[in-house]
C-alpha cells in the first residue's frame, strides 16, 4: 500500500516518525524520477525503509512511501522536519533538471535544492550520509583521449553543468567544514531500462518501439561518450551510502570507456530487428550533438566504493529496448 502525504510549502509539516523496523532509513529526493526510482528500488532490495520526497506523485499502484514537497520552494526547516520524521540515516539527492528550462530554473533545481538539503541536514541533531547524484557535465570538455579524473578542475560550458557543479560545491564545502557528511557521485550518460526517456538513447528506444517506425532522424552522431547502466548507478549510490572513506569526496561513476554514439544507435536498430534508416542531419533531431569526447576514470570508485559496472553494453541496450515496449522484436545478441 502506498503511503502519501502532501506538505504545503507555507507550513512546516508534523511528520510522524517511522517505525524502528530493521534496515536503514533512506530518503530519496526526486525519487519519482527515472534515476531516483532506480535508487529507491536498489535500497528497498536490501531491506531499507525508503521515503520518496518529490513534487510529482508516484505512479498509481506503486508501493511507495511518498511525501509531496516542492523542493525548489520548500524552506530548509520544512525539509529538516521531513528528514527528522523519517529518522533518515541516508539521503540521496536525485532531484534536478537536465534541459528544456531557463538557467534560473536549472539553478533552483540543481543548486538551490542542494543548499536547502545542506541547511536541513546541518540542523539535525545527528549526521545522515548525504549522497549527491552529480554529472560528468560538471567537468566540461576535455581533449580526445583524456581520461577524466576527479582531480580535473571543473570547467562546465552548459547551464546544466554549471548549476550541477554549484550544487556539488555547496555540499563539499559544508562537508569539509564539518557541518554535514556528504559525497558527490559524478555520473556518465545513462542507459539501460528505466533510463530517461527524453535522453538520446531513450528517444531511440521509443522510436524503435513505436508502431511501424519511419526513419530515425538525429543530429550528427560524431561523439564518443562514457555510458553507464542506470542499475549500476543505483548500486553505486547504495555503496556510497555506507562507504567509510567517501565523505567529502567526488567519485566518478561510468563504464570507463568512450563509446561511439553512432555505434550505440546502430546497435539498437540491429537489436530491434527493424530496418529503420538512420538519418543524421544538423537541425533534424531533438538532441544536440553533445561533447566530442568523454571517458571517466573509475579507479576511485573501485578503491573507495568497491564498485564497478556489472552490465555490458549490449545487455543495457537490449533491456532498454524491452522496457520501452519492444520485447517481441528484440533479437537476442551476445554481449
Amino acid at each position: 500500500m502506498r503511503t502519501t502525504a502532501w506538505y504545503d510549502r507555507e507550513e512546516v509539516p508534523m511528520v510522524p516518525r517511522v517505525s524502528d523496523a530493521a534496515g536503514p532509513s533512506v530518503v530519496v529526493l526526486g525519487g519519482t524520477g527515472s534515476l531516483g526510482g532506480a535508487v529507491r528500488r536498489a535500497f528497498e532490495a536490501v531491506g531499507a525503509r525508503v521515503l520518496v520526497v518529490s513534487r510529482r506523485e508516484p505512479e498509481p499502484g506503486e508501493p511507495v512511501s511518498w511525501a509531496g514537497l516542492d523542493l525548489t520552494r520548500a524552506p530548509s526547516g520544512q525539509l529538516a522536519a521531513v528528514l527528522a520524521g523519517a529518522a533518515a540515516d541516508i539521503v540521496v539527492n536525485a532531484a534536478g533538471l537536465t534541459h528544456g528550462s531557463t538557467e534560473e530554473e536549472l539553478s533552483a533545481a540543481n543548486a538551490g535544492v542542494v543548499r536547502t538539503l545542506v541547511e536541513a541536514a546541518a540542523a539535525l541533531p545527528y549526521r545522515p550520509r548525504l549522497v549527491q547524484l552529480g554529472t560528468v557535465h560538471e567537468y566540461g570538455p576535455v581533449c580526445r583521449g583524456v581520461g577524466i579524473t576527479e582531480d580535473l578542475p571543473p570547467a562546465p560550458v552548459s547551464a546544466y553543468g554549471r548549476t550541477k557543479l554549484l550544487g556539488a560545491q555547496t555540499l563539499l564545502r559544508a562537508t569539509r567544514a564539518g557541518a554535514v557528511d556528504g559525497t558527490v557521485l559524478r555520473i556518465a550518460h545513462l542507459f539501460g531500462p528505466g533510463a530517461p526517456r527524453a535522453g538520446l538513447l531513450g528517444t531511440v528506444a521509443r522510436h524503435l518501439a513505436s508502431h511501424r517506425p519511419g526513419p530515425l532522424r538525429l543530429e550528427p552522431l560524431e561523439g564518443r561518450w562514457d555510458f553507464v547502466d542506470i542499475r549500476d548507478v543505483a548500486a553505486a549510490a547504495l555503496a556510497a551510502a555506507t562507504a567509510p572513506r567517501v565523505s567529502g569526496q567526488v567519485v566518478n561513476i561510468g563504464c570507463g570507456q568512450a563509446l561511439g554514439v553512432r555505434r550505440l544507435v546502430e546497435r539498437m536498430i540491429v537489436l530491434s530487428g527493424l530496418g529503420v534508416p538512420l538519418v543524421e542531419e544538423p537541425g533534424t533531431g531533438d538532441h544536440p550533438a553533445g561533447p566530442a569526447w568523454q571517458r571517466v576514470d573509475i579507479s576511485r570508485a573501485r578503491l573507495l566504493l568497491g564498485w564497478r559496472p556489472r552490465f555490458g553494453t549490449v545487455r543495457s541496450l537490449r533491456d532498454q529496448l524491452a522496457e520501452a515496449g519492444a520485447p517481441d522484436r528484440v533479437v537476442v545478441a551476445r554481449p
